[in-house]
């Protein structure tokens, strides 16, 4: 049967939580996965001033009166993400007076990057950084010609690993032991994937690792050295990787996953074609001035020519 839904999700949903019959409901624990685009947020933590993945979530719940009070909500996050890096699947729980698919309805209403596509409940006791698995994937401009080296430095991180040089603000005194599942690097048109798996990850360790790749790659760095800061008898200074490749890929927990999201929303939906065609439009500009170049050089114009040796 076809049912009658004249207002939008998120204004249902919100009557729901304050007003209606939803507000006599027990409240329900839920554990939610989630995504983001990283590009447009300071990171996850709220900052004064400054527009995180946590301050839009909690300002959309309080305006969508989805809570009532912040005790009441006890927002968590699996993975505190630094700002530029996106998640395709990070993981939070909160406390609200809502079933599954209008809590997602109502979450996906917040902001168009954020996209909220999975929900099940979980305990009241259940910590949501207590991961069974994380995995991160880091999308690496490349165009060499033998991913070997990036192959063969990434397979030594498989089994315990002293991160005091994959990780900041780690104390040197002391080895701090981290057990990596893999490190998997494979090719893709245009660049690499640095595919990370571990149980946990301390702050900046995976863009530590991509930085350590790429001295291996430029020959700054042996197998022997990095083998060996890996078994903690060595500390290496290196460079961290850009945060912008970074994308948190999967959060991984024993239960299943009782509700989805069947969106995008056409809020979702418009954000996306927009940001695809801002890329689309800034590679043709950029292919036009690449030309311009190449046809400067080519065309071997007495103007051209001269104008190379004014600017020199």
């Amino acid at each position: 049967m076809r049912q009658r839904n004249t207002a939008p999700a998120e204004e249902s949903a919100a009557r729901s939580a304050g007003g209606g019959p939803a507000s006599r409901q027990h409240a329900t624990r839920w554990l939610v996965r989630f995504g983001y685009d990283g590009a447009g947020f300071a990171g996850w933590a709220r900052q004064p001033g400054r527009r995180t993945v946590e301050g839009v979530v909690r300002d959309g719940l309080r305006r969508y009166r989805l809570v009532r009070s912040p005790e009441q909500l006890r927002l968590e996050v699996a993975s505190r993400t630094d700002r530029g890096v996106s998640a395709r699947a990070n993981a939070l729980t909160l406390t609200v007076a809502l079933d599954g698919p209008p809590l997602l309805r109502a979450l996906n209403g917040i902001a168009p990057e954020l996209y909220f596509t999975a929900a099940t409940r979980v305990a009241e006791t259940f910590r949501v950084r207590r991961a069974v698995r994380r995995t991160y994937r880091y999308f690496e401009p490349w165009s060499g010609d033998d991913v070997g080296r990036w192959v063969s430095a990434g397979r030594l991180f498989c089994g315990r690993v002293d991160v005091r040089s994959f990780g900041r603000a780690i104390p040197a005194s002391e080895p701090c032991w981290r057990d990596v599942e893999s490190v998997e690097v494979t090719s893709r048109p245009g660049g690499l994937t640095v595919e990370v798996r571990a149980p946990s990850f301390v702050w900046g360790m995976v863009r530590k690792i991509v930085g350590a790749l790429r001295e291996v790659d430029r020959g700054r760095l042996t197998l022997s050295r990095l083998e060996t800061a890996i078994a903690g008898k060595q500390r290496l200074s290196l460079p961290m990787a850009e945060p912008e490749g970074l994308v948190l890929w999967e959060v991984e927990y024993p239960q299943d996953w009782e509700v989805s999201w069947r969106g995008p929303n056409r809020h979702q939906a418009s954000f996306e074609a927009t940001a695809r065609d801002v890329l689309w439009r800034r590679r043709q500009v950029l292919d036009a001035l690449r030309g311009g170049a190449e046809r400067g050089v080519a065309g071997g114009s007495g103007g051209s020519r001269r104008s190379g040796v004014e600017s020199d």
